[in-house]
């Protein structure tokens, strides 16, 4: 087994988290479907919370590859 280069760490940890905030967008658009607008505005709040966290992600690997 190789060790990862940060590059690859940083990408990794991009998908993971891009592919959790679809998860929770769309958790939230089911739960709207339901009629359950609480639930659905917590959902969406955590999927805004990753988009931010992908946000500062790319912003920390931009520096770091530099």
């Amino acid at each position: 087994m190789s060790v990862p280069t940060e590059g690859e760490l940083y990408s990794q940890l991009m998908e993971h988290i891009r592919k959790a905030q679809e998860a929770c967008a769309m958790m939230a658009h089911l739960r709207k479907a339901n009629g359950d607008d609480r639930n659905s505005l917590a959902w969406l709040e955590v999927s805004e919370n990753f988009k931010k966290t992908q946000h500062v992600l790319t912003h920390l690997a931009m520096r770091r590859m530099q």
